[in-house]
């Protein structure tokens, strides 16, 4: 007898290749996964019910000592389990005071399985003061980038005229409308929308309602629609948005920011938004949590660490760091040495949860992202 510890990821097509039964697959695949859930003030009562609960299936709770005894009415609590013991929990708990039915009611959220095709976005901007500046270009190049990212492998390319880093300055709508229509009707004329899908970059609802009738089928708008115009247009062309978060405007977002949990309060936020936007008649959507939009390097890191969290939304999850000032604050470096980084950021964000990844470098994360697949496919 021989033994060696093994690392599963698809876990049903493994039990299926190791020849179990058919009727156990589903039930070994829900057992090989765990799960760690942070919870927020937590009732005592509910704390002391859910700890007996989880343990009498084989899960468990940490709680703070004096739990036993109600020392604070109000408790932190990590819950750890598998796939099956959240399902069974969120059926224990249903009948359960203090708060525990509505955690009953999430816990399954936390456990469904989402199998995303994962997706490069490459960008190209329309504006000279773009960050950086290989993705920049003119009208009399835009044929032969776009061509090129269609080769490289893109699956979307997000197209802007308005420079969101972290100081920049709105710009009228008309002047961004100015900056992009060339190339719109360009994408248009030659049916590039047919070979590949796009995505406008704006917020305005001018822009947004030309290149939608252009053929753009993604509305990528930073301010998570804020703009109730914006809803409305996305919903007339029944678009795809990305909902991102940011804290403040480009203007002042990276002064200071702070948050009590950047977890909690993007969720709160991604709530909201979601609620608004399915208000309107939206309903394909994408989550972006926005890094480098008002965030320090300790919440982006948090942020990509803790992505599988937002998974719960049922929506794709969208990660754009690519050369962004972050990859700097750990390791000294210019725009144009950060390729590196960004991949090692782009590929962990796929391994929790990320399934659409806007880049600059699109033939590198092709290669980059295949090799992981390979690897991380393998049974």
């Amino acid at each position: 007898m021989q033994t060696y510890k093994i690392s599963i990821n698809d876990t049903k097509e493994f039990y299926k290749k190791l020849g179990c039964d058919s009727g156990g697959i589903s039930i070994l695949s829900k057992k090989s996964k765990l799960h760690t859930l942070y919870i927020k003030d937590l009732h005592v009562g509910a704390a002391n019910i859910l700890k007996q609960d989880a343990l009498s299936i084989g899960a468990d709770l940490a709680v703070p000592s004096g739990v036993i005894i109600a020392r604070d009415k109000y408790v932190n609590a990590v819950l750890i389990g598998t796939t099956k013991h959240f399902e069974t929990l969120s059926r224990k708990e249903l009948a359960q005071p203090f708060g525990l039915k509505q955690l009953a009611a999430e816990l399954k959220s936390y456990v469904k399985e989402h199998n995303y095709q994962t997706k490069i976005m490459g960008v190209l901007n329309a504006n000279e003061d773009s960050f950086f500046k290989d993705s920049r270009f003119d009208n009399s190049q835009a044929c032969q980038k776009i061509e090129n990212m269609i080769e490289n492998g893109a699956n979307i390319i997000d197209i802007g005229a308005v420079s969101s880093k972290p100081g920049s300055v709105a710009v009228d709508e008309n002047i961004e409308l100015e900056r992009l229509k060339d190339v719109v009707d360009t994408i248009y004329k030659n049916k590039y929308y047919e070979k590949v899908d796009f995505s406008i970059d704006s917020y305005s609802p001018k822009v947004i309602d030309y290149v939608l009738n252009h053929g753009f089928k993604i509305v990528n708008d930073i301010t998570g629609l804020k703009d109730d115009n914006v809803c409305k247009i996305a919903a007339k062309y029944n678009a795809q948005v990305v909902i991102m978060h940011m804290q403040n405007d480009p203007t002042t977002m990276q002064i200071e920011p702070s948050y009590e949990n950047v977890i909690l309060e993007i969720d709160e936020y991604f709530k909201n938004q979601i609620a608004k936007a399915n208000s309107f008649g939206i309903k394909d959507i994408v989550l972006d949590v926005g890094i480098g939009f008002g965030k320090t390097l300790e919440h982006n890191l948090t942020l990509l660490k803790n992505l599988e969290h937002f998974s719960h939304f049922g929506y794709e999850l969208l990660i754009g760091a690519s050369r962004k000032s972050m990859i700097d604050k750990i390791v000294s470096s210019s725009i144009e040495q950060r390729l590196p980084g960004t991949l090692a950021i782009h590929l962990e964000a796929i391994r929790n949860g990320a399934s659409i990844i806007r880049c600059h470098d699109v033939k590198e994360h092709f290669q980059a992202i295949k090799v992981f697949e390979a690897i991380d496919n393998i049974n």
